[in-house]
């Protein structure tokens, strides 16, 4: 399993978030406290938001604790929107196309969790994304796949039904294998105006997923566990999506169903 954060509200430089804290992203690649592998070194990667509606974008291979660039690169950027990860890989290579987030355009993904048995059904899922967007597939993970079908099903329009119908689609594929969990999601998106969140499982044990409003920021972070030990830290249900501002956060269902997956061609 991964880690991440994502931050909306005022400008900060994103060191505030991503290795300044005690508990910083940075800090949980290497001690971990809610997840299955206390070491996240697979990678790392930076998505953040400007003066430019397409994010800037940095990630590399290296364990996200060692590399001094982007130690440097969070010192000296600022943003009012960003997200980051660190990436334990599931199965999938140690590359920097296999490393979150994902960008297309104006939008940026990045996900912890799993699909049941991607290794078996990672020719089927290619096959699903749509040829007007398969030249953007850079690497071979489950993530990148699930960010483009979400695309191909209005992402744009309806961010939330996107999601739970690629959600489907892929938890239909994992149901057919044979293999539990057939999905483990938690996941944040951006379009750089506005910041997603989601939490769910087929097995009722989705990953850890926290919010938290800073007023020293003036913004909300969100995060896979906290990175600070104070108060103020709460849970996002399981089974929810999360629409966050500075000002709060907006929960809605998520709900990739079994109902849903019938009405999907596959």
């Amino acid at each position: 399993m991964c880690r991440w954060a994502a931050y909306i509200g005022a400008p900060i430089y994103m060191e505030e978030v991503v290795s300044a804290p005690g508990r910083s992203l940075i800090y949980q690649s290497l001690h971990a406290r809610e997840c299955k592998t206390e070491t996240n070194g697979d990678g790392f990667g930076l998505a953040w938001y400007g003066d430019r509606p397409e994010p800037g974008l940095y990630r590399d291979v290296l364990p996200a604790w060692s590399d001094p660039n982007l130690k440097a690169l969070v010192h000296h950027v600022r943003s009012g929107l960003f997200l980051a990860h660190v990436r334990a890989s599931t199965g999938t290579a140690t590359s920097r196309n296999n490393c979150h987030p994902f960008a297309v355009g104006r939008w940026s993904f990045m996900h912890n969790g799993q699909i049941g048995g991607y290794d078996r059904l990672r020719r089927r899922v290619d096959m699903l994304i749509p040829d007007a967007l398969y030249d953007h597939r850079r690497g071979a993970t489950d993530s990148e796949a699930l960010f483009l079908l979400a695309l191909a099903d209005g992402l744009e329009d309806d961010p939330r039904g996107a999601m739970e119908r690629a959600a489907a689609r892929l938890m239909a594929l994992a149901g057919e294998a044979g293999v539990e969990p057939h999905l483990r999601l938690t996941a944040a998106l951006s379009d750089g105006e506005r910041l997603y969140a989601m939490r769910w499982a087929s097995d009722n044990l989705a990953p850890t997923l926290y919010h938290r409003f800073s007023a020293s920021r003036t913004g909300r972070a969100v995060v896979s566990e906290p990175f600070t030990d104070e108060d103020g830290w709460e849970t996002i249900p399981q089974g929810s999506w999360a629409e966050i501002s500075a000002e709060g956060v907006s929960l809605r269902p998520f709900a990739p169903s079994a109902e849903a997956r019938l009405h999907i061609a596959i």
